[in-house]
């Protein structure tokens, strides 16, 4: 096997015809083409790779790489021939692992988009130990799930520290305003875990505990937030967010990985502010009654929005936190485009290429435990997202 440092490529884009991995490619081919990694579009077909190489605009010798998920040759020699791989191949339960174990294998550093947080877990109770000895960085949950949410809360708890000399032992997250899609492959992957938890009801605990990816560990109760319920320190009702049930799993498992630097009291929720009066209340009873995602309505996979809705797409999330004597502070997450499609592409572009240079220990993984602030600086300056302190 070719040493990382000896490898053809620095980064393979897995999935690079389908809807998300074709905009990973294009963000590569465009935002650093002549200065940035030498990288590569990997699927299933010759053709397909071409021309929407082609179609993107990419250069004529952007490599591609033919491989499949059903080939555990074509995994093995994908991982063996690059330093990271990003993958946009999901569900993960259904497709993922393959690629996965060749990568651990391998010692490749690797990033996706997952938020199914069953497969996440099989997998790091399965290949933690071997990632460790391999020095295979996994970073799952690299898009809009979990990335803004894990970087947010640990962004806080460090100016909390440098301010307060202590963590913040309780943190809100409240999606003040999001406009955007969820993805096709978002909702198939609903699909497949709905349907991997009726064969197999054991499951169940790692979905709805929040401490679903914290072997070994289990936190304090947790609030449910799972109805409207209006808050008196922000003024406004809220309503339950979909993407809590992944995202609070990874912000605990940060914690865990890291060593526990938010405190092993740390209790942490996710809402969407609706607003103040009788219409924020209506607003929050009518989401958490109507169901977001998981219904006929939703995209298929390889759906998506077009680019000007790409590009209309925004949002804004705060962190507020509180210390025990009252003291409280603030911290905001806010991101151009599309969160789903238009910035997901993104951070999952900038999560491959910061594991290029990331010193972290191998591990099935977070993005913030692997990579923190380095990640933040990047999707700073290359993916118009900003991260800040609201006094």
């Amino acid at each position: 096997m070719t040493a990382k440092a000896d490898r053809p490529f620095d980064l393979i884009v897995y999935g690079a015809t389908g809807y998300t991995g074709r905009l990973v490619a294009e963000y590569l081919a465009h935002h650093y083409q002549g200065k940035g990694p030498k990288w590569a579009m990997a699927g299933r077909s010759a053709d397909k790779l071409a021309e929407v190489r082609d179609e993107i605009g990419a250069p004529a010798d952007t490599p591609l790489v033919v491989a499949n998920s059903d080939d555990p040759a074509s995994m093995k020699a994908l991982a063996e021939s690059t330093r990271v791989v990003v993958t946009t191949v999901g569900p993960y339960q259904l497709y993922g692992e393959p690629l996965l174990a060749a990568c651990v294998a391998a010692g490749t550093d690797y990033a996706d988009l997952c938020g199914e947080p069953v497969w996440m877990r099989q997998m790091a109770d399965k290949y933690h130990a071997q990632a460790q000895a391999s020095g295979a960085r996994i970073a799952f949950s690299s898009g809009f799930d979990s990335i803004p949410f894990d970087l947010g809360v640990l962004m806080l708890q460090q100016e909390a520290m440098a301010r307060f000399g202590a963590p913040l032992p309780r943190i809100k997250c409240r999606v003040r305003a999001m406009q955007g899609k969820f993805s096709g492959g978002t909702a198939y992957s609903l699909r497949a875990t709905m349907e991997a938890l009726g064969k197999d009801p054991t499951l169940v605990k790692y979905m709805v505990s929040p401490f679903g990816l914290t072997p070994g560990f289990e936190g304090p109760a947790q609030p449910r937030a799972d109805q409207p319920e209006y808050d008196e320190t922000l003024g406004s009702w809220c309503a339950p967010f979909v993407m809590a049930v992944i995202n609070t799993k990874n912000v605990h498992r940060t914690n865990l990985l890291l060593g526990h630097p938010y405190g092993t009291d740390f209790v942490y929720d996710e809402m969407v502010l609706t607003g103040p009066g009788e219409q924020g209340e209506g607003v929050a009873k009518y989401m958490a009654t109507t169901p977001m995602i998981g219904t006929p309505n939703d995209p298929k996979p390889g759906e998506g929005p077009t680019k000007e809705e790409r590009d209309n797409g925004h949002y804004d999330v705060l962190f507020t936190g509180q210390l025990a004597d009252g003291r409280k502070l603030n911290y905001g997450v806010k991101g151009r485009y599309d969160p789903g499609y238009g910035s997901t592409s993104r951070m999952l572009a900038e999560t491959g290429i910061a594991l290029l240079s990331c010193p972290a220990a191998g591990a099935i993984a977070t993005p913030g435990a692997l990579l923190g602030e380095a990640l933040v600086e990047r999707l700073r300056d290359h993916a118009e997202i900003s991260f800040a302190v609201e006094d």
